[in-house]
């Protein structure tokens, strides 16, 4: 018979402890706002520091390999996701046809709230530091959604996002606020520029060298993740009164 050594029991036992730590429960859930039931994706590691909620860009859903490739990244750095579908399937199949709801920002904030509002009422999440990921027009959604529900969300990313369709509701986001656009992405750069110059919240507006709209340039998608990872993990660490009683600062990487 052979007899393990203390040695390794602790070096066993220390690696079960960083499985378990890294482990991520996903579900499949559906979740109810006012006038729909969305589908969605939720990932949660041990110990999650904060949940992140994804709205994602016009003829997209939760499927989306882009979103779904930051939120793993988003994952292994202790912050729990939710991958949702901001369309219902009949809505989804309306929309191939008429392009109707992919630009209207009220309804996709509105739900984007609902499920801010769902987060608070589930035993796991009610406790967790909220942050919105939004692309393309889902950035927009995101910073609607993040000023009507100022005090649950606490940090916002938008990956070549349209800042600038979410309008009157900028200065009232007091969510610290990421902005990355593509560095050959020229109209968009010039629109959240614009909407960087209107966000009275602690934000920082980051040019990605080289990367076009969707960030398919080799690394350009990893940097995305990297940043937005770092940003979360910085923002929903901190209080919200406190985080709004720093100092304001503002950073361009161009």
């Amino acid at each position: 018979m052979f007899r393990e050594r203390t040695g390794d029991k602790r070096e066993r036992r220390a690696i079960m402890v960083a499985i378990n730590k890294n482990a991520v429960q996903t579900q499949a859930v559906r979740i109810g706002v006012p006038s729909a039931e969305l589908e969605a994706d939720v990932a949660t590691p041990a110990e999650a520091k904060g949940i992140v909620l994804f709205a994602h860009g016009s003829g997209s859903s939760r499927h989306s390999s882009r979103n779904r490739f930051v939120a793993h990244v988003l994952n292994d750095a202790g912050l729990a996701t939710v991958l949702m579908d901001l369309l219902t399937e009949e809505e989804e199949r309306a929309e191939q046809f008429t392009r109707h709801l992919r630009f209207d920002i009220g309804l996709l904030a509105g739900r984007l709230a609902g499920a801010i509002d769902w987060l608070a009422e589930q035993e796991a999440t009610r406790a967790l530091a909220v942050g919105l990921f939004g692309a393309s027009t889902g950035g927009a959604a995101a910073l609607v959604a993040a000023a009507e529900r100022a005090q649950r969300v606490r940090a916002v990313v938008s990956r070549g996002g349209r800042p600038d369709l979410a309008d009157d509701a900028l200065p009232l986001v007091r969510a610290a606020t990421l902005l990355i656009v593509g560095g050959a992405d020229e109209q968009v750069i010039a629109l959240n520029e614009e909407a960087f110059e209107r966000l009275t919240c602690v934000k920082r507006l980051t040019i990605v060298p080289g990367a076009t709209h969707l960030f398919e340039e080799s690394g350009a998608l990893e940097a995305v993740a990297r940043m937005a990872a770092d940003w979360f993990k910085e923002c929903l660490g901190v209080h919200v009164s406190a985080l709004s009683e720093t100092a304001r600062w503002t950073e361009r990487n161009l």
